[in-house]
């Protein structure tokens, strides 16, 4: 996969432009074409050069010395201890031409930095850690789930997701928010905005750290997969990559909206490091053999739909952080690279790391389940270790974080900021509410 940015070569200046003289011509120059030698040498054989006149002479210092007053008044505008010394010299100077108006005087935004700039790590634990996305991120199939999250239509967040694992690697100032939710898209995390179920809401002034891998879903991979799958391979061979059309349309539509998502985020929390996850290649880079009823073509097929969904996250984010950057803004939005994290461990390794296809009972044939092709509690932390490295090593440039955010920071805002505004009341109702009919 490629990476954005610099390709590592630096355009040269050439030491002879084209159509310069070369080193040795230039210092020949003394030597005119004919062999006549420049206007002054040797006229002292004929009385010497005629000398210039005096008008010429003082014109030419006049025109010198207006430009070094010109050039050094421009140069004291951006030095200020001259700056009224030489307003009033250059007022003299052109008998009262000045500034109809005083000059601005200095900000203090001119004088110091309203960022800090940090390292890559601290950068990410100085707040509360939110995590969103759909199951991947939520860890549905990883076992071990919140039983409040395990059941039909619920989120399955598990306690191997790769965002448990980063709170305990790490020492943040706050605490982890963990709210990815299976079967979530892009378009759901936009449609809850302003409601208690709204990923997004979640996000608020002092996150300093929020993961999101969304996508999947958008792009409809599992029923892709289940169209692949469920068929006659042999008469029907051309179902599966019939959908490349219908997915090209999809992912289209995705990139807008996953902009749109990262502008909402970034929105809330200005000053957080946003780490975006591309997804892990399913099917090995050289598949030997059919996967049930995957042919070798069509493991291939499928692991390009994910690495050009991948391609479309990955740039969706750059240009995003481009902005950011080039704004001089703080926080930053990165790409996390996942693409090779079950390397070895694909979905037909024998030691895999991905749930394979659940099958029916007999007589159903074959079923692709909710947590079918989601990675195991072992494949989730392969995931981690890739967050974990982008935590630590930061993107491809330096991060600042506003010093007015991280002045404000306690213990006390980072916990009440905790779940967002709209998060519901868990627990036992506040004094009073049940006199005041609440």
């Amino acid at each position: 996969m490629s990476e954005r940015g610099d390709d590592g070569f630096e355009a040269k200046v050439p030491e002879n432009t084209p159509g310069s003289p070369s080193p040795d011509a230039r210092a020949d120059d003394g030597e005119r074409p004919g062999g006549h030698a420049p206007v002054g040498e040797n006229a002292g054989t004929t009385g010497g050069a005629a000398p210039r006149p005096r008008g010429r002479r003082r014109a030419r210092a006049a025109l010198v010395a207006s430009a070094v007053l010109a050039l050094t008044l421009i140069v004291t505008l951006v030095v200020p201890p001259a700056r009224d010394g030489l307003v009033n010299l250059w007022c003299e100077v052109t008998d009262g031409v000045c500034p109809v108006e005083e000059l601005p005087p200095i900000t203090e935004d001119e004088e110091t930095d309203p960022r800090v700039r940090m390292e890559p790590e601290e950068a990410a634990l100085w707040g509360n850690y939110v995590a969103l996305g759909d199951s991947y991120s939520s860890g549905d199939g990883a076992g071990d789930y919140d039983p409040a999250t395990a059941e039909p239509g619920g989120c399955w967040r598990s306690e191997h997701a790769y965002s448990r694992l980063i709170e305990q690697e790490f020492d943040f100032a706050g605490a982890l928010g963990f709210y990815a939710c299976s079967s979530h898209r892009a378009t759901h995390m936009l449609e809850q905005l302003g409601t208690p179920e709204s990923q997004i809401e979640r996000v608020t002034e002092h996150t300093s750290l929020v993961t999101l891998g969304i996508g999947g879903n958008d792009l409809g991979f599992i029923p892709v997969l289940r169209t692949c799958m469920v068929r006659m391979p042999l008469l029907d061979n051309g179902a599966c990559q019939a959908q490349e059309g219908e997915i090209g349309r999809r992912l289209d539509a995705f990139e807008e909206d996953l902009a749109e998502v990262l502008g909402q985020i970034r929105d809330r929390a200005p000053d957080a490091r946003v780490l975006v996850l591309g997804y892990p290649r399913l099917f090995p880079e050289d598949p030997q053999g059919m996967y049930y009823t995957l042919t070798v073509s069509d493991q291939q097929w499928l692991n390009g739909v994910g690495r050009d969904l991948n391609e479309r996250i990955r740039d969706v984010v750059y240009e995003v952080d481009g902005d950011v950057y080039g704004g001089r803004g703080s926080g930053s939005v990165e790409y996390v690279n996942t693409y090779s994290a079950l390397n070895g461990y694909e979905v037909s390794a024998e030691k895999a790391w991905l749930n394979g296809i659940v099958l029916g009972q007999l007589g159903e044939g074959l079923r692709v389940d909710r947590a079918s092709f989601h990675p195991t509690a072992q494949g989730q932390m392969s995931i981690a270790d890739r967050v974990r490295q982008q935590v630590e090593q930061g993107p491809e440039r330096v991060l600042y974080v506003s010093r007015e955010t991280l002045a404000s920071v306690d213990d006390d805002r980072l916990a009440a900021e905790l779940g967002g505004p709209l998060a519901p009341v868990v627990g036992p109702p506040a004094p009073g509410a049940e006199a005041s009919g609440g």
